[in-house]
């Protein structure tokens, strides 16, 4: 019986060691800020969905994607914040007359991912634009949605986090 305890408690931490090593890597979305100053039409939860959503269909066998950090210990946790520093609505008429991409509204985006130490694994500033097909606009994320995440799941790639 003296024999068993010590190979059950070697097997029991040999246990929660391979289900820690196997622990995805977390990616915490938060919403975005706005710049001071700036105006920004839509919602920012609504975006952040969209971020997930993204994220989550690309990069969800890798990542866990979350919107609040995890309360228990966890593996590597990296945090995704930004802001938008700008928005011009575009010019419909000038998208009906001049056409080919012309008068798109288009907005200028700050982000960045830090890891659980602070330190920055992504910093970058980028200009997205509404898609030239254009698709009709919804209530609260208009037609940046689709372009903002595509823009951070593509820079999250880019940055090979592990």
């Amino acid at each position: 019986m003296a024999k068993r305890i010590p190979s059950f408690l070697m097997l029991i931490a040999l246990c929660s060691f391979v289900a820690a090593a196997g622990e995805k890597p977390v990616i915490v979305v938060h919403a975005f800020t706005m710049a001071g100053g700036r105006t920004w039409p839509y919602d920012m939860k609504q975006m952040q969905t969209e971020a997930v959503a993204e994220l989550q269909a690309k990069y969800g066998k890798q990542f866990d994607i979350v919107t609040q950090a995890p309360t228990e210990t966890h593996g590597k946790i990296y945090t995704l914040d930004g802001e938008v520093t700008g928005w011009r609505p575009g010019n419909r008429a000038e998208r009906t007359m001049v056409g080919w991409g012309s008068g798109r509204e288009s907005a200028d985006i700050h982000f960045w991912v830090t890891d659980e130490s602070g330190e920055k694994k992504i910093d970058t500033h980028d200009t997205i634009r509404a898609e030239l097909a254009g698709v009709q606009y919804q209530n609260s994320v208009g037609e940046l949605a689709h372009p903002f995440a595509s823009k951070i799941v593509h820079r999250v790639g880019e940055a090979k986090l592990k």
